[in-house]
């Protein structure tokens, strides 16, 4: 994969050389469509560099408008953070905010990122022979769980020795099992725990803290980001864009998310998602709690919990994992530690989680398979 042409073009976009960018994917895993922004599109805002799409792991993916100070913004704050800058691998595609993201940072770093062929399905092999084309001194990667997990399942001396060359493992997308987190650290692997999205230019809460000029806060337990590196808004959505994005009397602009959470002394932990919340038969449970159950457990590497319809009691809750855990072990600790109500109905073993472009689980097609998957 060569994303020489995307450098170029975003390149001139934060220069205000050329118009913003729409990074769009290709015919295959390794090619790329860069795509001008007309201005039409953009009226009503300033200094925007590029158009991202939301992964809609959970919905219609939205078009987020990220100017060149939101993206210049976050590159800086998270080399202040890092204490460094350096060369990038990229394992991650473009077209997502964690890739578009990783060619922002060495664009402003002057280093030349350096891609892994996405044509083939992510493996150490692949992994380990990408990061020995790095050149520079100090060494970056940002991973996915799932990359992560695949490669410290039952992983060779030299997979862990390329995993320790790298000066900052950046992790995020989605929630690490435990046991990766463990496995991590067991190597004294350098990881660093990312919370953010399209809406704030990429992670910007690393190891449960705000990343310098990032504000947080919590409001009627939703999370809430201020702060320079929040997106201008969404292309042709007046109406969730006022719904999602405000500015305070400061001048603050702030990002209301989807997640719930709490933020004390500094530290931000995140409980799930607003949307999350499975009501079957009266009862609220939620999905992010019974993952956690699961995903404790031994045999189980990973999990997905999701609702799916039932006539009599609204919902169900299903979920599938990986691992070879008893399905009936997996129901008895749910119970035991979220009650009879939280125990999924339909409950699944398979080989690998559906998984978006982005590393991300694909729940809307695991929602639809397990509803018509015999109970």
């Amino acid at each position: 994969m060569n994303p020489d042409s995307a450098l170029v073009a975003l390149s001139a976009s934060l220069n205000e050389e050329g118009p913003a960018v729409e990074i769009l994917p290709g015919t295959t895993n390794n090619e790329y469509v860069v795509n001008p922004v007309a201005r039409a599109e953009l009226e009503g805002l300033e200094g925007i560099a590029a158009v991202v799409r939301t992964s809609g792991s959970t919905g219609t993916p939205k078009r987020t408008a990220l100017s060149i100070d939101a993206l210049a913004s976050s590159s800086m704050a998270t080399a202040e953070y890092l204490g460094f800058e350096g060369q990038w691998l990229l394992p991650l595609p473009i077209h997502f905010v964690a890739g578009l993201a990783v060619l922002t940072r060495s664009l402003y770093a002057g280093t030349r990122p350096w891609a892994m062929n996405l044509e083939q399905s992510f493996t150490a092999r692949g992994f380990n022979e990408a990061a020995s084309a790095l050149t520079d001194r100090k060494r970056l990667v940002s991973l996915v769980p799932t990359q992560l997990q695949r490669l410290l399942e039952d992983p060779d001396a030299e997979t862990i020795s390329t995993l320790q060359r790298f000066d900052a493992i950046l992790l995020g997308g989605a929630r690490a099992p435990r046991a990766v987190l463990k496995e991590a650290a067991r190597h004294s692997l350098k990881l660093h725990l990312t919370y953010g999205s399209s809406e704030t230019a990429g992670g910007c809460v690393y190891d449960a803290r705000a990343l310098p000029g990032v504000q947080v806060k919590v409001v009627d337990g939703r999370i809430m980001l201020g702060g320079p590196t929040i997106a201008s808004g969404y292309l042709g959505n007046a109406g969730l864009t006022a719904r999602h994005f405000s500015v305070d009397g400061s001048g603050v602009r702030w990002y209301a998310t989807d997640d719930l959470g709490s933020y004390a002394d500094g530290m931000l932990s995140v409980s799930g998602r607003a949307d999350d919340v499975i009501i079957t038969g009266g009862v609220k449970v939620s999905a992010a709690q019974v993952q956690r159950v699961l995903e404790a457990l031994p045999g189980v590497s990973a999990a997905a919990v999701v609702p799916v319809p039932d006539a009599q009691w609204g919902q169900q809750i299903a979920a599938a994992y990986v691992g070879s855990a008893a399905p009936e072990a997996l129901s008895a600790a749910v119970r035991a530690s979220l009650g009879a109500a939280a125990v999924p109905r339909r409950l699944q073993a398979l080989e690998a989680l559906p998984l978006l472009p982005n590393g991300k689980v694909d729940r809307m097609s695991l929602a639809a398979w397990l509803a018509e998957t015999p109970r």
